[in-house]
């Protein structure tokens, strides 16, 4: 499975093997933003039989190790440089589990490592950790066969616990009684140390099926955006959905549902009365839903520290910026020249605020190549749709309107979608606009280049912005470039004009 040196190949890829689904995922390369390159998962039900009868279903194993083969193709194909393979509940509680591991490593050519339950919950809060900027609260990975549990709180996480709570799991133990089911929750839940510490926190909802929760409230809601990863609800109405989930379910009215895969739909109803009991047990503030979990933290675990401690989204915007803009310095000068804007003009900025400006600075010019009547409705959808993380959705939309309004100006026929918009405050929106002014005066100075905006200066005088040039750069200086700084100085509440030395 390891590619000859001779092909450099640096992307990784890690097969899990989980109680519900088998899944490969690709990424680029072993880095601290992870960009997935190819996705696929099977759904097995490796786990649907584990808790009744102590094994793993044949014709589930048969499925198992036909995704297998097909996985280890592919890894040969795109020439990954590494695979990494584990396995989870199903795999480590049945009696057959370590005959099939042992077909599977034949077949995959490479270790499978068991991950043990507290492991498992370890991982899958430093997945959080590398997705969700400055995670606190608890983190639930609720897979197939078991659900964990455990604590985190920015880069540290406390002990965690396994719970045989997964949703096949839960099907198999209460033969598909929904009653039954329920009792097995409460009384599983009761007791768990990890969630006395969840009121008024954040609960970090991690697994396919949650996920698949997610998307069915996106859809009722009618929310603007179908991005899972950082999508939150208010505890109280993820608790109302639920329930309301729970009926419907029991009315046999969630059958066939287009937008979740066959397999899953029977499966939600027991991981609706998992995040019942958990909203009222742990009483959390809000339910955020990540897609980084296990896979991504048992990467993440193996960079070097100073990787780790570095910002998620930065890196990813690095990438774009690299990728994708003119010139990757002059997205670097242009956002030294932001702090020297935003000082001059007094901004008031958290230290959030001052992330976000940044981070919009490395994207401002990623929509050059698209014809210059649609580059900001294609950024605006490029940004809030991303797959990145380290950002919530009002961070997303706030860094997509900075960019739309960088490209598209500010005429009344050119405002972004009303939806988009709500997802942030009107101050967000104005702040959005004037970074957006701030771009349109940067680019149009420098034309994207690197070396001009160091040559530029701002100061004050009362109520008057100065942009002040350098005499090499003079010859810069236009009607337009006034007008659009006049156009800036105006949303800071002063006027604008252009001094030359």
């Amino acid at each position: 499975m390891v590619a000859r040196a001779n092909q450099r190949a640096t992307s990784v890829a890690v097969i899990d093997i989980g109680s519900n689904s088998v899944r490969l995922v690709v990424y680029e390369s072993l880095t601290r933003s992870l960009v997935t390159l190819f996705n696929e998962k099977a759904l097995c039900g490796l786990g649907r039989e584990v808790q009744s009868t102590g094994l793993l279903a044949k014709d589930a194993v048969d499925k198992a190790l036909t995704a297998l083969r097909r996985f280890r193709a592919l890894c040969r194909v795109m020439k990954v440089g590494r695979v990494y393979a584990i396995a989870t509940a199903a795999a480590r509680d049945a009696s057959n589990g370590p005959a099939f591991i042992a077909a599977a490593e034949k077949i995959c050519g490479c270790e499978i490592q068991i991950i043990s339950g507290p492991r498992e919950a370890k991982l899958s809060a430093l997945g959080v950790i590398s997705g969700v900027h400055k995670p606190d609260g608890l983190v639930g990975d609720l897979g197939g066969g078991s659900l964990e549990l455990i604590d985190v709180k920015g880069n540290a996480v406390r002990q965690g616990v396994t719970l045989p709570l997964g949703s096949l799991a839960l099907q198999d133990a209460s033969q598909k009684s929904p009653k039954k089911a329920e009792r097995i929750v409460r009384l599983a839940l009761a007791d768990v140390a990890q969630l006395k510490t969840g009121a008024g926190r954040n609960f970090y909802a991690v697994g396919g099926t949650w996920r698949a929760l997610a998307r069915l409230h996106i859809i009722q809601s009618g929310y603007p955006l179908r991005v899972m990863h950082g999508y939150s609800i208010p505890a109280n109405e993820a608790l109302d959905f639920v329930r309301r989930l729970r009926r419907l379910a029991t009315a046999n009215i969630l059958a066939n549902i287009e937008s979740i895969a066959e397999q899953r739909q029977p499966l939600l109803v027991y991981a609706a009365l998992v995040l019942e009991y958990v909203i009222r047990t742990a009483k959390p503030k809000t339910i955020v839903f990540s897609t980084y979990g296990v896979r991504e933290g048992l990467l993440y675990e193996m960079l070097p520290q100073a990787q780790r401690m570095q910002d998620g989204l930065v890196g990813a915007a690095q990438t774009m910026n690299e990728l994708l803009s003119r010139s990757a310095r002059h997205a670097q000068e242009l956002s030294d020249w932001s702090d020297r804007f935003a000082r001059v003009a007094k901004l008031k900025e958290t230290d959030e605020d001052r992330r976000l400006r940044r981070v919009a600075c490395l994207l401002s010019d990623i929509g050059w190549r698209v014809h210059p009547d649609h580059r900001g409705e294609q950024t605006l959808s490029l940004i809030t749709n991303g797959n990145f993380g380290s950002v919530d959705h009002h961070g997303r939309a706030f860094l997509a309107l900075c960019v739309y309004y960088r490209y598209a100006g500010f005429g009344a026929e050119n405002e972004p979608p009303e939806l988009v918009r709500a997802l942030v405050s009107p101050a967000q929106v104005e702040r959005a606009r004037l970074l957006g002014a701030l771009f349109r005066v940067a680019h149009l100075i420098s034309a994207a280049r690197p070396g001009v905006l160091p040559a530029t200066h701002f100061a004050t005088k009362d109520r008057k912005m100065m942009l002040v040039f350098e005499h090499r750069m003079v010859d810069l200086v236009a009607d337009r470039v006034g007008s659009r700084f006049k156009q800036l100085a105006r949303l800071v509440g002063k006027s604008g004009s252009i001094v030359r030395r």
